[in-house]
């Protein structure tokens, strides 16, 4: 026999069973996007390195050791995608989307790479949620975007959760702020990671976002950001406040939080929760205005987060939200012979083109084999067809639950649509018999 075959280290398959966790998160997800006017964006999952060496930073950990980069056989280099982002801005620059009306908002749920240790909530292919607007300079884009996180994890049921929010500055002030920062640094560099130490030289802005104890140590006394802001930064930190007060979202100023791509200005913010361990932000994000002209277009202003599917779903189930579950089979039918069968596929058939959730076996299996598949699939009702049945043309809904009257109904699609009327009804919210009207 040959050897089975596994998953790559980091992966994860999603089973079927699983999937009507995702299917119900990804839809809280686009409603509440589409609730604030954004539109979904969908990009290639393999982009030219250069666009993650320029977008992201080569400074940051993703460019540096995390990336999925290989030699195309043009000769070219190409990178599965680490995060969205960059992505959505080369696209908006390609297609000139800056030309068109501003704002310009955009969301999108898609799948990142990056080769790092596998831990809960953070696999080497992890899906996100993201969200970018184009356009608006104002505090109050800020505050929309940390809005609409804040929207979509209530709508989630999560609770708990923690919003932190720091100003980096911007081009004008943030180099003072370099100097400071790296006088700090240097002078107890013997105390820093190897990493750390090569930060310093590159962007001591790093070192506030290592892990290492040691370094987090240091970096709890370092100088910070918000005492070196210009008066725009300042202003524009103080109108973001304002602007969440006024929707009464409370936040905790966070001097440490300077996020780990390089393309990020002014705001930065991140929400977090205690209750899936290490890995605790859910969702983080930021102001990016100088990403757009790095890649090539016009200064435009933006705005955007990403969220982890994975964490989210790791949140839901540590905290006991149960998402909603599908709507399950609504008639089983159970056949007994080859003639029952054969009208069994015209019914079910029919059945589903209605807009009925049918299932009949394909297995082959004996009557009782066939109701206990009906129990496993959760079914309604169940409809049993054998020789009686057929010479009669007529059968009988049995209610599984064991509620109610049994239902006795023609073998025609319109006189089961008549019998299921009621529980289609209810479930689909219309009646089907209209529609053979």
């Amino acid at each position: 026999m040959p050897e089975k075959l596994t998953l790559m280290r980091g992966m994860h398959d999603v089973l079927p069973e699983e999937t009507p966790a995702w299917r119900w998160l990804e839809g809280v997800l686009r409603g509440v996007a589409e609730r604030f006017s954004y539109e979904e964006i969908r990009f290639p999952t393999l982009e030219y390195t250069e666009l993650f060496q320029r977008g992201v930073g080569g400074s940051t950990d993703v460019v540096q050791k995390e990336m999925y980069t290989f030699t195309d056989r043009d000769g070219s280099s190409v990178t599965l995608r680490p995060e969205g982002t960059a992505s959505v801005v080369r696209a908006f620059v390609e297609h000139a989307l800056h030309a068109g009306p501003l704002p310009l908002k955009v969301y999108y749920i898609a799948p990142n790479f990056r080769h790092e240790k596998p831990q809960a909530g953070r696999l080497r292919e992890h899906h996100q949620f993201g969200v970018e607007c184009f356009g608006p300079s104002a505090p109050a884009a800020d505050a929309e975007v940390v809005a609409l996180a804040h929207t979509f994890l209530t709508a989630l049921g999560l609770k708990d959760i923690v919003l932190h929010v720091n100003s980096i500055g911007c081009p004008a002030c943030r180099p003072a702020y370099h100097t400071a920062l790296r006088a700090y640094f240097e002078a107890r560099a013997d105390t820093l990671c190897p990493t750390c130490r090569e930060r310093l030289s590159r962007n001591p802005l790093r070192i506030l976002d290592c892990k290492n104890p040691d370094c987090r140590a240091l970096a709890g006394n370092a100088p910070v950001i918000t005492d070196h802001l210009c008066p725009d930064c300042r202003a524009h930190h103080q109108g973001l406040a304002d602007h969440l007060a006024a929707m009464d979202i409370p936040f905790v100023p966070d001097p440490m939080l300077v996020r780990g791509l390089d393309y990020y200005t002014r705001t930065v913010f991140e929400f977090t929760t205690d209750c899936i361990g290490a890995q605790s932000t859910l969702c983080g994000g930021g102001r990016y205005d100088g990403l757009v002209s790095t890649l090539g277009g016009p200064p435009t202003p933006a705005m955007g987060f990403g969220s982890g599917l994975e964490r989210l779903l790791l949140a839901l189930e540590a905290q006991g939200v149960k998402p909603e579950r599908p709507t399950p089979c609504q008639l089983y039918i159970a056949a007994m012979g080859e003639a029952a069968a054969r009208l069994t596929t015209a019914l079910t058939a029919a059945l589903r083109g209605s807009g009925v959730k049918a299932e009949r076996d394909l297995m082959g299996r004996s009557l009782k084999a066939q109701m206990k598949q009906a129990n496993r699939l959760g079914a309604a009702y169940v409809l049993v067809l054998g020789a009686d049945e057929l010479a009669a043309g007529r059968g009988v809904l049995k209610r599984m639950d064991g509620g109610g009257a049994d239902l006795p109904c023609e073998l025609s699609l319109r006189g089961l649509l008549t019998a299921l009327d009621l529980i289609v009804g209810q479930a689909d919210g219309h009646d089907l018999k209209e529609e053979l009207q």
